[in-house]
């Protein structure tokens, strides 16, 4: 096992998938960041399907947030269950002609290896974009530039975005941006006790350009999955916050008008595990992360489905977006859902 993976199983989980999929999986280190006790971590990238620019692509990314291990071990458990259904699952030989999957996994190495929310330079990665929210924030939570002492700290004005940050959107401008449509998921945790699926803007209340489009993949979502327990809302429904990574990313892609870029978070709701097993409030980890094993496996398991929707809505993009008859209503309709 190399030496940086002693002490992050799930890094060490990653390098065995990679393994696995030898020969059918493109991996890439786009950098080594510092972790603790002198150590330097992998930046991995990895992609599967039709690399062509003609075919809509599906990003999936996890680790943001070093405490919030579920996240990254979700988007590791569903890159698992593609490498082994490669061996024998035809069709999804055939989905993977029409889509482009890629995965960052573990965005954050370093604060996971730390147990820490932010990367061991101290900086959320998640307040470190260049994006000014329009309205007051919450105090701290909003996003802060006071200390790297204290939690959310954005880090220094007009200083570059950090390494990781910097490399997630390396990969969503090389892989996604640069096709005519694409989708995006970041796992998190750690909010409510209800499972949220989220869309920009964090920095402002007003709706995003591509409404419509949200709205109709929540539908079609809906429509196929009656058995969900998800919330569809876009995140400043919750509260507002500077520096959101996938503002500044969803921006970028409006700017450069080659294509549809819709980026969603999932926050799967902690609170609920703790309510189910209130000793998890003694453990730092135990608030984001679900400590008793069969609960852990239960998660992993419940956001399979989701993961995959995503990879097929992205194939069949053409048969679900709006049109410029169906455009305005769907509009409307969200904006009385959500505004």
């Amino acid at each position: 096992m190399p030496h940086s993976t002693v002490d992050l199983p799930e890094l060490a989980a990653l390098e065995r998938i990679m393994e696995l999929g030898a020969g059918q999986l493109k991996c890439q280190v786009a950098d080594h960041v510092p972790g603790p006790a002198g150590r330097s971590y992998p930046l991995y990238t990895i992609a599967l399907g039709n690399p062509s620019r003609d075919v809509p692509a599906v990003g999936y990314f996890g680790g943001v947030h070093g405490l919030e291990r579920i996240g990254a071990e979700v988007v590791i458990a569903y890159l698992h269950s593609l490498v082994m259904r490669l061996q024998w699952d035809s069709t999804l030989h055939r989905q993977l002609e029409s889509v482009r999957l890629v995965f960052m996994p573990i965005v954050n190495p370093g604060g996971m290896a730390l147990g820490t929310r932010a990367n061991p330079r101290g900086v959320d990665l998640m307040r470190n974009a260049p994006v000014e929210a329009s309205e007051p924030v919450p105090f701290l939570v909003g996003g802060q530039r006071i200390s790297a002492r204290l939690p959310w700290y954005r880090g220094l004005a007009g200083q570059p975005m950090e390494a990781e940050n910097q490399a997630v959107c390396t990969l969503v401008q090389d892989e996604l941006l640069s096709r005519a449509f694409s989708l995006a998921v970041d796992c998190h945790s750690g909010f409510g006790t209800r499972d949220r699926i989220w869309f920009p803007y964090a920095h402002t209340r007003a709706p995003i350009t591509h409404l419509a489009e949200v709205q109709a993949l929540r539908n079609i979502f809906f429509q196929s999955h009656s058995h969900h327990r998800y919330i569809f809302e876009p995140q400043s429904q919750q509260y507002l916050a500077h520096g959101d990574l996938w503002d500044h990313l969803y921006q970028q892609s409006c700017t450069q008008a080659q294509g549809l870029f819709l980026p969603l978070t999932l926050e799967m709701g902690s609170w609920l595990w703790v309510k189910k097993n209130p000793r998890q409030l003694f453990s730092r980890h135990g608030i984001f992360n679900p400590l008793i094993e069969h609960r852990q496996q239960r998660v992993l398991r419940q956001h399979q489905s989701l993961l995959d929707f995503l990879s097929r809505a992205a194939c069949g993009h053409a048969l679900w977006l709006p049109t410029d008859e169906t455009r305005a209503p769907m509009h409307a309709q969200a904006l009385q859902a959500w505004y």
